[in-house]
């Protein structure tokens, strides 16, 4: 009799999907009064994780593209296994465009490649990124929107101070509210709508900061 608990190292939902399954198990209990043996297969498993968490640790090293699986997905970013160490790939380093849902970039069970931002072996935490691996979009913005040139754009988002226009895939230029009109408003929202498109002048460019200001 192996307990669910015994079964493996992380919880085990669906303990039917094991039936027919050969798998290696070590003796925890012998009750010879019952003729009843209890097993353990979590024991051989977590031995073998540590084998193989010892020797990832070894080989981690800031910079490097890994592949991993991804074991969860919460709200802030999804945990990546390693190999018996597990890395955060944070929800701001999964793409160069803002993501609202994790479970929309990755999801359990996917295999991915990741790049090691950052190591904590005293907390024991890996850093991860998915976007690194991806082009920058605002590699190519000075010479897609060059300063005095008219764009044209979608309205992602309206603040008080402003509403930011999608340019293009993670590019995301600022039309200040003294930039929305030629007559003076009060409210953004008076003059253009969340989702409306738009068309505007680049008035200046900060590849640094990754800004752009329209009019």
């Amino acid at each position: 009799f192996m307990p669910a608990g015994q079964v493996d190292i992380r919880f085990c939902p669906d303990l039917a999907a094991l039936v027919g399954e050969k798998m290696r198990c070590r003796v925890i209990e012998i009750d010879l009064g019952s003729n009843k043996l209890v097993l353990s297969r979590r024991e051989i498993l977590a031995e073998e994780q540590a084998k193989l968490r010892e020797k990832t640790w070894a080989q981690l090293a800031t910079g490097q593209i890994r592949e991993g699986r991804v074991i969860s997905v919460q709200p802030y970013g999804a945990f990546v296994d390693l190999g018996g160490v597990d890395g955060l790939l944070h929800v701001s380093a999964m793409s160069h465009t803002r993501v609202s849902d994790p479970n929309k970039v990755v999801k359990v069970g996917d295999v991915v490649q990741v790049m090691v931002l950052g190591i904590d072996e005293e907390k024991q935490r890996v850093s991860l990124g998915l976007k690194q691996l991806m082009k920058d979009p605002w590699s190519t913005v000075a010479a897609d929107f060059p300063v005095g040139t008219k764009v044209s754009g979608v309205v992602s988002r309206i603040l008080d101070f402003g509403a930011f226009v999608e340019l293009a895939a993670g590019v995301d230029g600022l039309v200040h509210i003294s930039e929305v009109s030629q007559r003076h408003i009060s409210r953004v929202s008076e003059e253009i709508k969340v989702g409306q498109r738009v068309e505007a002048k680049v008035l200046a460019i900060d590849l640094e900061k990754k800004r752009i200001s329209l009019s």
